[in-house]
């Protein structure tokens, strides 16, 4: 069977959050149209035969492997760039989600990027950017007048946390799979601690200014002094809760029926899932600064 697509193209301005849930809904459908009964030699509209679709077992559109299930079925064969690999500039952001196990994350952190490795037939990235759970830019410490709330991601994780994380990180780019390591939401007090503790020192510092105007002058002056470039994003704190995916895999009106409720009766998967990571792919082409390909991928354990 043809996969189903893993590349969506968004607005740009679409947060990453809706961007991602809007690309995994699309792809499980997807996945479970390709095995829809056929009429006249044609696939059954999802939109026209929806009963159609929702009836077919999830075990028709995964893939199992060892203890790994893949929901839906990866097939990289018709996948990748369509230039060389010279012509893009390719970044990757790899969430480590809250509640997610830190022992594990180097582990994890192979295992992400290979996908999109896998995905885009390449041996490396440029830029590999690393967001810890909690942690949101320190508006209100470095910014006048700021305004913080909720993130939603929970309490901000230890420097020793987050330092064994990046020695994943650190890992990688000795390995020359990712030539620039950068990190997410660090203010310069946070960075000021976090540098002395690595190897190699992040290239890049990527915060979301939702609640200032501009970039805080404290924190360009220390970024120019210790060489690591700004960029900006509007990416979530929490960019896949852990009720937001059972709600996508759940037997709901708009679920993919892979996941059962605890006291629901029928063929799926039971338990409690805890999403772990999700990885945003980017490739731009250089000379013309579009993107051509981007998308995500996402990992969840479900325990009894």
């Amino acid at each position: 069977m043809n996969s189903a697509p893993s590349i969506l193209r968004r607005p740009l301005y679409e947060k990453s959050n809706i961007e991602l849930v809007n690309s995994l809904r699309s792809n499980f459908l997807a996945s479970k149209q390709a095995f829809a009964p056929a009429t006249n030699g044609h696939t059954v509209s999802y939109a026209r035969h929806e009963h159609n679709v929702t009836n077919i077992p999830y075990s028709e559109w995964i893939a199992r492997e060892h203890d790994s299930i893949f929901i839906p079925s990866l097939d990289f064969v018709n996948t990748g760039l369509t230039e060389e690999r010279s012509q893009y500039d390719i970044t990757v952001k790899l969430f480590f989600l809250p509640n997610s196990y830190a022992s594990v994350r180097r582990k994890h952190a192979q295992e992400a990027l290979d996908l999109v490795l896998r995905e885009l037939h390449i041996p490396s990235v440029d830029l590999l950017i690393v967001s810890f759970p909690g942690v949101s830019f320190d508006a209100e410490e470095e910014c006048e007048d700021a305004v913080t709330g909720d993130v939603g991601a929970g309490e901000a994780e230890d420097m020793d946390t987050m330092t064994t994380a990046w020695r994943a990180l650190e890992y990688l780019h000795e390995e020359g799979i990712a030539l620039q390591i950068g990190v997410a939401e660090f203010g310069s007090d946070r960075l000021e601690k976090f540098l002395p503790r690595t190897k190699v020192r992040p290239s890049v510092d990527q915060i979301n200014l939702k609640d200032c105007c501009a970039v805080p002058e404290p924190l360009i002056e220390y970024a120019k002094k210790e060489n690591i470039k700004l960029l900006t994003h509007n990416d979530c704190a929490n960019i896949l809760p852990r009720g937001t995916l059972r709600e996508l895999l759940g037997t709901g009106e708009k679920g993919a029926g892979v996941l059962l409720m605890p006291d629901e009766q029928g063929d799926g998967l039971k338990g409690d899932i805890k999403p772990q990571w999700v990885i945003k792919y980017t490739a731009v082409v250089r000379d013309r600064g579009v993107i051509e390909n981007k998308g995500y991928f996402a990992m969840a354990e479900i325990g009894g």
